[in-house]
């Protein structure tokens, strides 16, 4: 069996998914499993919707229509710095390199960009809502719940995408989803089988050295 250290070195972020239908059964038991990840004051602050089917078919034909409201302050800082900046830079152009799509191709660029509104063609579509009330510390237990869901998903031999994108549609989102009030999405999540034959999933983002940013102090 995998174990984690395996799981960490295997997961990527996959953008083509095989049409191969995802078990019900198998998505729940993730879902539940990942739930075991651990939150400040057990508060366990994640909403969890998973969509499949017509059900995921129907947000994707919605979000065609869709109208953006981003917050940049959401995803990146403003004026990301170095090393970050260089980091983010190489990452997009690993990616579109994989697609041989050149910078001069702001077409097709904005193509593959759109695809995250289709989760990549995923089976399925997972969601995650917390409550407006919730601060910094939950934010953070919700990407530990999201690591877990990943992990997961890797040991059962399945690919995922987290996706931040869709909080450029929070609002729409949510009311797609019929979220209760109080509630905004905090992230999505592609989960399927991957297309190993895809270009774009041929590609593996770098990781910086770990003495670039680690410091052992006090050790023999």
């Amino acid at each position: 069996m995998m174990n984690v250290e395996q799981a960490l070195q295997q997961r990527h972020s996959v953008r083509a998914f095989l049409p191969q239908t995802v078990d019900g059964a198998l998505v729940k038991t993730l879902l539940a499993a990942a739930g075991q990840a651990a939150s400040g004051g057990n508060l366990q602050p994640w909403r969890v919707i998973a969509l499949t089917g017509q059900s995921l078919n129907d947000l994707r034909a919605a979000m065609a229509t869709a109208v953006p409201n981003p917050d940049p302050a959401l995803v990146y800082p403003a004026r990301l710095w170095e090393p970050y900046r260089s980091r983010r830079f190489d990452n997009g152009e690993q990616l579109y390199q994989s697609l041989q799509l050149p910078r001069e191709d702001k077409h097709g660029r904005l193509m593959q960009l759109a695809r995250n509104a289709q989760m990549f063609g995923a089976p399925v579509g997972i969601f995650v809502a917390v409550e407006e009330r919730m601060v910094h510390t939950q934010w953070v237990d919700l990407g530990l719940y999201l690591q877990s869901l990943m992990l997961l998903a890797t040991q059962k031999g399945l690919a995922t995408c987290a996706q931040g994108f869709c909080r450029n549609y929070g609002d729409f989102v949510a009311r797609q989803l019929a979220l209760p009030q109080g509630y905004q999405i905090a992230f999505g999540m592609a989960l399927g089988y991957e297309d190993k034959t895809a270009p774009i999933n041929q590609w593996r983002s770098t990781r910086a050295p770990v003495t670039d940013w680690c410091e052992l102090r006090g050790f023999d």
